[in-house]
């Protein structure tokens, strides 16, 4: 059985994976990092694969493997934007928080007729508070475009997003310290000062929800 709550991971998401016949179909998890998704679907399934670029992550995703005595999931260093899925055979193919058109489109060459694509995305309002859309971020009307063109149909296309409120800019910078040097690199960190000088005393995390298939 697929469990219920996965630290980090969508209730929403998990439910619609539950759907599935997971015990007869092979899963890639792609973009998997150090295997939170894969790993939690490889009690309920017939075969995981793992596949991230980040090498770091594969190891500690294989070691979390080994611990858990999982037999049926594997993980492999691989570039999920470039590298085709046909060698894997998949039914079903995650994606959480790692989307891109180039995904999608290897997903569905990938898939065999009633095969699914279930991903969660970054959708446009993440973090909007620091004013700058990330490059891997969708809104509905590109994510069903992008699905719609790679010949899926839509079954699952939902937002999903929570607005944290804050008392004080002390309390809105403590909540936003994990992400305090990845925000300096990218400019956002200032933007995000500014808007609390400004009064401003929010934080909004938005992911869209998706759930495709192949005719």
């Amino acid at each position: 059985m697929l469990a219920t709550a996965v630290e980090g991971v969508s209730p929403r998401f998990l439910s619609l994976l539950a759907q599935e016949d997971l015990a007869s179909r092979r899963v890639l998890d792609v973009g998997c990092g150090a295997g939170r998704v894969a790993l939690a679907l490889a009690p309920a399934s017939r075969w995981v694969v793992g596949l991230d670029r980040e090498a770091d992550l594969i190891a500690e995703a294989r070691r979390r493997a080994e611990r858990a005595g999982l037999a049926n999931a594997e993980f492999h260093v691989g570039d999920v934007e470039t590298e085709e899925y046909h060698a894997w055979a998949p039914g079903l193919v995650t994606a959480h928080l790692c989307a891109s058109d180039a995904i999608i489109e290897r997903a569905s060459r990938a898939l065999p007729p009633r095969g699914c694509l279930a991903m969660v995305a970054f959708h446009v309002d993440q973090w909007r508070e620091t004013g700058k859309v990330s490059r891997f971020a969708y809104d509905e009307e590109r994510m069903r475009a992008a699905l719609e063109r790679a010949d899926f149909l839509v079954e699952a296309l939902e937002v999903e997003r929570s607005v944290q409120q804050f008392g004080s800019v002390e309390e809105a910078l403590a909540a936003a310290v994990g992400l305090e040097e990845r925000w300096r690199a990218d400019g956002r960190w200032f933007r995000y000062i500014e808007f609390l000088e400004s009064g401003g005393r929010t934080l909004t995390r938005s992911h869209l929800i998706v759930k495709a298939r192949r005719p």
